[in-house]
């Protein structure tokens, strides 16, 4: 075999290619390359709309005719052929426009065509200044239409239709390309978009008894080559030309898409999906492009803030708020720090060290949600210092494994670049198994594979994987632990035990963007930045070195909810808050009565929020388009990021933490941080580096039978509607904070309902009140065929307060009821 690199690096077979001239030029291609590609490679671009590298060839727009004549083998064409639709063949010989009159001729020839009912609307257009189709017209079309001259009349429809609440279609600039609907079919698994009617009459619609109900329906925007599909955010605000564009990484989930930031006079007014194969490919979620508004909310804070003696919170300047923080702390005694999940790496750095240098403790947790005791544990054995440098799962290995396991993760709710990854790979043959109380949409959409499991009920599933044939989980197999698994006894450790017994690789897929970033730098009561264990010694003294200080704490720290009850109880007698909101925590009433008990409370925030309001000092915070920073994605991958404006009401939090620690330190208690900007941050993660230690042990196998509650086996939980198991997870567009400001997007949210079995059903009627240990809810119900007996779902923030502070924690048991009952 002769192996050759192509253009990106890769090796290929030799024996496996094919040769052909284009214009002139040899080249040799894989075989079943296009013509459009291998043209690519020799560096001619045929004009193009309806081809896209990443959607199956379909020859709708016929714009990138080339000329193929008879090279006296065999190969030719007596007309000309759309190049995206024609493979290559050895021998071939094909001349583009720039060399071939045939080709030139053709082209403008169905340039003409497209522009007979196209408006000449560029000056109003929102693709105006970027549309393929306006440079196409001058570059590869006639300078004069026919159609004009003869007294034509172009066709017009009634403007705009709304395919959903988001994305609006003008028809009459639609070239018929067939990109949104290739998309939404091929790429999303959301087929509410199609071409309908024939021939002049054909056109983009909906079914019409279904909205275009999508997570993803963004990207049919930006890939539409002209202005026929428009966003209502982003309509009418702006032209191309008047915007400076940043690159940015998201900062909805952990998957650390790549995306665009186009800004202007200091305003975001668009994201769009940048272009990273490893990554994104060139998709990200509906929350990556259009969330952004939460950072200039009208409760947006520009100044610190002190209580006053009166009660109130009063403007103060940064030195003042800098040492009220700094003497409250001192004076409050014992000090607990939760950083929460939307933190960069840098951020989180920051405060895992003021933890232990500033206020010498160890109770410092990000986990702002709830979380079981052996998480830690899994954390510091299984996740923290794996990266694609070491072998751990990447994206590119989810398309190649030959089964996944989704463990407690709802990839298109939590993680949408992982859920269109795993799509892709189940259309090319790999099995998607989901542990869970039903089959969820997006496992539909990857023709996955539902293993039961009522809450509570998933570490003795999980063992019972490796013991089912059916499955054949080996070497090949990938197992994506989601957080939701922390709520579920033992299941954290079985998943480890499960990989270990199988050899299946596993990775964790958190929620939000910065808790894997969190992991590594240590803000966990039991682990240090780098990967070290606090109960090693030797990993406290190259801390300790590192740092600057004598030594660090011996003791494990407590956890969020020993934090949270510590406070109550006053073991504790202040707390640093970043990014925290109650409603999210495991017990939100408690949080919040822990706030109250607190004798200081300090709160680094972006807005004001329940904690700011019981803070004894506010400190704004910069966004992330206000700094630089760095997220680490569930796959290990740094994904470094610039700011994109600079605000001088806000600060990044490592600053204004190392501001409190200075002050700290000339009050006699701890020492300064050693850093003020990220770039001080990096160096000094990069000079403390990882641990190379030994890893702690993995916890054992677990016992399946023992940690099931009662009424559990085999995955199903008991029946009746007086005791009914609560599942919940959220969805991926709901009430959160971070998507303020931009009704549109929240439009496109899936209504909340509670999913029960048909039996369940007949019982309590198309409406159910669920009632919890803190409190009820009134929601419609709908019929899902594959439950576990015995369970309810209902999404865990689109209502009310959300599930956690107005009905109950997940895997507890509620009443349902009919709502009339």
């Amino acid at each position: 075999m002769t192996l050759q690199q192509d253009r990106t690096g890769q090796e290929v077979d030799r024996t496996d290619l094919v040769s052909l001239t284009i214009d002139g030029v040899q080249v040799s291609v894989p075989k079943d390359t296009l013509v459009i590609r291998a043209a690519e490679q020799v560096g001619i671009q045929v004009p193009r709309f309806c081809d896209h590298p990443l959607l199956a060839p379909v020859g709708a727009c016929r714009q990138c005719l080339v000329d193929v004549p008879d090279a006296g083998n065999g190969r030719g064409f007596p007309k000309p052929q759309a190049s995206c639709t024609l493979p290559v063949a050895e021998g071939m010989v094909v001349n583009t426009q720039a060399t071939s009159e045939v080709a030139d001729k053709a082209q403008q020839g169905v340039m003409e065509f497209l522009l007979i009912n196209h408006p000449l609307d560029c000056p109003v257009c929102d693709k105006g200044g970027e549309c393929p189709l306006q440079n196409q017209a001058m570059s590869n079309g006639r300078g004069e239409s026919r159609f004009a001259a003869s007294g034509g009349v172009k066709r017009t429809y009634p403007k705009p239709i709304n395919i959903s609440a988001q994305v609006l279609l003008d028809r009459e600039r639609c070239v018929l390309c067939a990109r949104c609907t290739r998309f939404s079919e091929q790429i999303a698994g959301d087929p509410f978009i199609a071409l309908i009617e024939r021939g002049a009459l054909q056109q983009v619609g909906i079914y019409e008894k279904e909205p275009f109900e999508s997570y993803f329906s963004g990207n049919t925007i930006q890939i539409c080559p002209v202005g026929a599909l428009t966003s209502a955010e982003y309509r009418f605000r702006s032209r191309p030309f008047d915007l400076v564009s940043t690159p940015a990484v998201a900062e909805h989930d952990a998957c650390g898409s790549a995306i665009r930031v186009d800004h202007r006079r200091g305003k975001v007014m668009r994201r769009l999906a940048g272009n990273d194969p490893e990554v994104n490919e060139e998709w990200i979620t509906d929350k990556d492009r259009f969330a952004f508004h939460y950072a200039r909310q009208a409760d947006r804070l520009t100044y610190p803030q002190v209580r006053d003696t009166d009660g109130s919170l009063r403007p103060a300047s940064w030195p003042e708020a800098f040492a009220v923080a700094a003497r409250g702390l001192a004076e409050a005694g014992a000090v607990g720090v939760l950083p929460g999940g939307r933190l960069t790496a840098e951020d989180a750095y920051a405060y895992s060290v003021f933890a232990r240098v500033a206020l010498g403790t160890n109770d410092v947790d990000f986990r702002a949600r709830p979380l079981s005791a052996e998480e830690a544990d899994f954390l510091a054995s299984e996740v923290v210092l794996t990266g694609p440098w070491a072998g751990a799962v990447t994206y590119a290995d989810l398309e190649a494994a030959r089964t996944v396991v989704l463990l407690g993760l709802e990839p298109e709710d939590e993680a949408g670049a992982i859920f269109l990854r795993l799509r892709k790979a189940s259309g090319r043959g790999t099995r998607v198994l989901s542990v869970a109380p039903f089959s969820s949409r997006g496992l539909r959409k990857m023709a996955g594979v539902l293993v039961p499991a009522a809450p509570g009920t998933e570490a003795e599933v999980i063992a019972s994987l490796a013991e089912r044939s059916e499955h054949g989980l080996d070497t090949d197999t990938v197992l994506l632990v989601g957080e939701r698994l922390a709520t579920s006894p033992g299941a954290l450790t079985a998943a480890a035990a499960l990989a270990r017994r199988t050899g299946a690789r596993l990775a964790w897929v958190p929620r939000r963007a910065g808790d894997r970033g969190a992991v590594e730098a240590g803000c966990l009561p039991t682990l240090l930045p780098g990967g070290r264990p606090v109960a090693d010694a030797g990993a406290r003294v190259d801390a300790a070195t590192t740092w600057g200080v004598d030594s660090l704490p011996e003791a494990p720290g407590r956890d969020a909810d020993q934090i949270v009850a510590a406070l109550v109880s006053g073991e504790l007698g202040g707390v640093v808050v970043g990014g925290v909101d109650p409603d999210d925590t495991a017990d939100p009433a408690a949080t919040r009565a822990a706030l109250r008990a607190a004798r200081f409370v300090v709160a680094l925030e972006l807005r004001e929020t329940d904690v700011t309001r019981e803070a004894d000092v506010v400190l704004p915070v910069a966004p992330v388009s206000d700094k630089a920073g760095t997220f680490i994605t569930w796959e290990g991958r740094p994904r470094p990021f610039d700011p994109v404006f600079t605000h001088p009401g806000s600060l990044p939090d490592l600053r204004v933490l190392a501001g409190i620690a200075e002050e700290l330190a000339a009050l006699g208690r701890g020492r300064p941080l050693g850093f003020r900007t990220v770039d001080d941050v990096r160096a000094r993660m990069a000079e403390l580096g990882g641990w190379d230690g030994e890893r702690p042990a993995p916890s054992a196998d677990p016992a399946p039978t023992s940690l099931a509650p009662t009424g559990h086996r085999d995955g199903q939980a008991s029946a009746g509607t007086d005791g009914m198991v609560l599942a919940t997870w959220k969805q991926m567009l709901d009430r959160g904070s971070m998507q303020d400001g931009d009704d549109a997007l929240r439009a496109t949210a899936r209504m909340p309902v509670a999913r029960v079995t048909a039996a369940t059903y007949d019982v309590v009627g198309p409406t159910v009140t669920l009632t919890g240990d803190r409190g009820s809810v009134t929601l419609p119900a709908e019929i899902t065929d594959d439950l576990v007996d015995g369970v309810v779902w209902v999404p865990a923030n689109s209502f009310g307060d959300g599930v956690l502070a107005g009905l109950a924690s997940p895997g507890s048991r509620v009443s349902v009821k009919g709502a009339g009952a």
